[in-house]
């Protein structure tokens, strides 16, 4: 796979525990990574558990979680979902998409980084980078997360699954940027929709000079 030889090593806070996983990937949503990290960290040096989550003042977790963005609704619904994880589920975090997204604010693609990256079950989990990589190369052509999802699902093997969304993360924050990707760089530039798409509207340009 050319596009995970160029795409650095991506950096999980929490690598085997479903549970602080699952709230870190929570904590997210609108937040930059570094200060997800550290206020899941702090979480975890604070409360250790689901239970000591689930037990913890809202106060104390939203004053810890105060940089993360919706920190106010965040707080609530991470001590509520420690308590249905305790009490619904044994204390277990769920491993099945479907039980997953019946957590409060769990959709598919925090289900699927807690399959792939709790558990090592193949999922495709879509955010903004994998959504735009994704189109812009040209694997699919889809309109939104859920259409992209079902879509890869379709064309990228099982044995790559559990790696992919880091791989297409970190190569979507390095090579193929938001803005001003660097084409010149890229391994798979040559079979990209976009650098083909930009190569004959430089040309067309020129030829007009």
């Amino acid at each position: 796979m050319k596009i995970r030889e160029v795409s650095p090593e991506h950096h999980f806070e929490f690598t085997d525990s479903p549970f602080w996983i699952l709230i870190t990937t929570i904590l997210s949503h609108r937040t930059k990574d570094i200060v997800t990290d550290q206020a899941a960290r702090s979480l975890y040096n604070k409360y250790h558990d689901s239970v000591g989550l689930e037990n913890a003042d809202p106060a104390d977790v939203k004053a810890i979680i105060k940089y993360v963005g919706f920190s106010n609704v965040k707080s609530l619904r991470i001590i509520e979902i420690a308590r249905i994880i305790n009490h619904e589920y044994g204390g277990k975090v769920p491993d099945t998409h479907d039980e997953l997204v019946k957590l409060p604010g769990t959709g598919s693609k925090t289900a699927n980084i807690v399959l792939t990256q709790g558990f090592n079950i193949p999922a495709i989990a879509v955010d903004t980078h994998v959504f735009r990589v994704s189109n812009r190369i040209g694997l699919v052509h889809t309109k939104n997360p859920d259409e992209t999802e079902e879509a890869l699902k379709s064309i990228v093997p099982l044995e790559y699954q559990v790696e992919f969304n880091p791989v297409m993360v970190e190569f979507g924050k390095n090579i193929c940027k938001p803005v001003s990707p660097r084409c010149n760089i890229c391994p798979v530039s040559d079979c990209c929709d976009y650098f083909a798409q930009k190569n004959t509207g430089d040309t067309a340009i020129k030829s007009k000079k």
